[in-house]
């Protein structure tokens, strides 16, 4: 294999022939490019044949799921990465156009221990990519991500015999048909579901018919140039258009999934939008009554409702606060054996016997629903209020180029630290402790705290704040954050602000 090329020049003669990639494309836990620009099509077929030599290499039986999100040059991406699996001698099984989660269902339906999916995710489109793993229901991490990146851009993949392609049909049906079992609602439900013209839209409305939800469609179309707004339920402008639908329909509530259908995002009968962390303590809430005692995972950017809420500690919840990120989290539910875990972008994972412990929009929509058949006498606000009251801003991206991020982060963090050793305050109160697992949260004396991370999947760093007492000292937590954030002249402007 030759080593691919870095810068990728389109239109060139080399573009098309030899494997052109961005090294920055390989995140901590699945790969992203803009697409032309950071790769070509001979680049993902050297990222096949490196995938495929590193299942080889960890002796893991040859065989692969491999899927595509709707986009109009998934098809050709993923084509590109199966001809490198091939030539590596794995034997691929092509279940056509899918969420994620479908893809990630496929490896225990079809028993096969690896998946390949070929999507951008919630990225707008112009990028690509792909979630990858080899012992369900786990991706990727950082370490296996590391080690990919080496044996594709060092040139290390090994070519072998016993390549093949087949395509299997039936997977749709059969993940559809796990996602309701023999459920079926008992009180009338209305939903919004909004999919954003993205995959989801092949899925969302047919799930929700099946368990018996009158169901309100929101740009449900499948549509690949995303002609509404980019299908992203953590971005304001679909909670706004949720939230519309919500107040012209009557509807009980807003479910919206992203682009590749492993996240869902909710707002309630009053048109509000409930952040995914507090949908998550309202799950918690309800499934710690069906299994007392049960531990959850949370991610730092989440409320601190899981450790701190009065029900949740009544049925002896144990709450755990871990590195945010889809691989981080399921890996972390598996270890210490949470029922479930939740992350403020709207990935949760649910695991046995809920879930199989991966992240589904769907089946977290079915549960829901389920949850909301289980309380009969509660609207969705009643649930929303029901929880203790924090006031707390979206997630906010300031840009910062991949190549610097880290290495900001890295100072960021230390002259939090530093403010908090020194006995500094935030929003004039005392710091109680910076929890350094994952970038800084800075936790006050009242539970309030202030977050800053690198995001894993974008130039940007993250920020999110929560006050357990007002909005004023909400935005006085975000000043006094963004006011060390700013000592560093490489951070840009952020995406949304409060």
């Amino acid at each position: 294999m030759t080593k691919p090329i870095s810068p990728v020049t389109p239109n060139t003669w080399s573009f098309l022939r030899d494997p052109m990639i961005t090294p920055t494309g390989f995140r901590e836990y699945d790969a992203r490019w803009k697409y032309p620009e950071e790769i070509n099509l001979p680049g993902m077929t050297a990222l096949g044949l490196g995938l495929g030599t590193q299942i080889h290499k960890r002796g893991i039986e040859p065989v692969i799921a491999v899927g595509n999100d709707y986009r109009d040059y998934s098809l050709a991406i993923k084509q590109a990465l199966i001809l490198g699996l091939m030539q590596a001698g794995i034997r691929v099984k092509d279940i056509g156009p899918a969420v994620s989660p479908m893809a990630y269902f496929a490896q225990f339906h079809l028993d096969v221990p690896a998946v390949a999916m070929v999507t951008a995710s919630h990225n707008p489109n112009g990028w690509t990519g792909v979630k990858m793993g080899f012992e369900r229901p786990l991706t990727h991490g950082p370490d296996e991500m590391a080690e990919l990146r080496d044996i594709v851009l060092n040139g290390e993949g090994v070519a072998r015999d016993g390549g093949s392609y087949e395509f299997v049909d039936g997977v749709k049906e059969a993940y559809l048909d796990d996602l309701v079992g023999d459920f079926k609602m008992t009180r009338k439900l209305k939903v919004v579901c909004a999919t954003g013209n993205g995959t989801a839209s092949a899925f969302g409305p047919e799930l929700f018919e099946r368990i018996g939800v009158e169901v309100v469609p929101s740009h449900n179309e499948l549509d690949y140039t995303f002609p509404n707004y980019n299908p992203n339920p953590e971005a304001m402008e679909m909670l706004h258009d949720m939230s519309d639908s919500v107040k012209a329909s009557g509807a009980d509530f807003a479910l919206g999934f992203d682009g590749d259908g492993d996240r869902c995002g909710v707002v309630d009968d009053e048109g509000e939008e409930i952040f995914a962390d507090k949908v998550g303590v309202i799950m918690a809430r309800d499934l710690s009554k069906i299994y007392p005692n049960a531990t959850f995972v949370a991610d730092v950017k989440s409320t601190g409702l899981f450790a701190s809420d009065p029900e949740l500690q009544k049925n002896g919840v144990k709450a755990d606060y871990w590195k945010t990120g889809h691989s981080h989290m399921k890996r972390r539910v598996k270890e210490i054996g949470a029922l479930a875990g939740f992350e403020k972008s709207g990935h949760y994972f649910l695991a046995e016997p809920v879930g199989r412990g991966y992240d589904c929009g769907m089946r977290v929509a079915v549960e829901i629903c389920k949850l909301m058949d289980r309380n009969p006498d509660m609207k969705m606000s009643d649930l929303r209020k029901a929880l203790p009251k924090t006031w707390s801003t979206p997630t906010m991206s300031p840009y910062c180029a991949d190549t610097e991020k880290y290495d900001v982060l890295e100072r960021l963090v230390a002259k939090l630290v530093a403010k908090a050793e020194a006995g500094e305050k935030i929003a004039g109160r005392a710091i109680k402790e910076v929890v350094t697992v994952n970038g800084a949260r800075v936790i006050l004396d009242n539970g309030s705290w202030g977050l800053v991370r690198a995001s894993s999947n974008t130039p940007n760093l993250v920020v999110v704040c929560e006050s357990s007492d007002s909005e004023e000292e909400l935005r006085a937590i975000f000043a006094d954050i963004d006011a060390v954030i700013r000592t560093e002249p490489l951070v840009g402007d952020y995406d949304q602000t409060i």
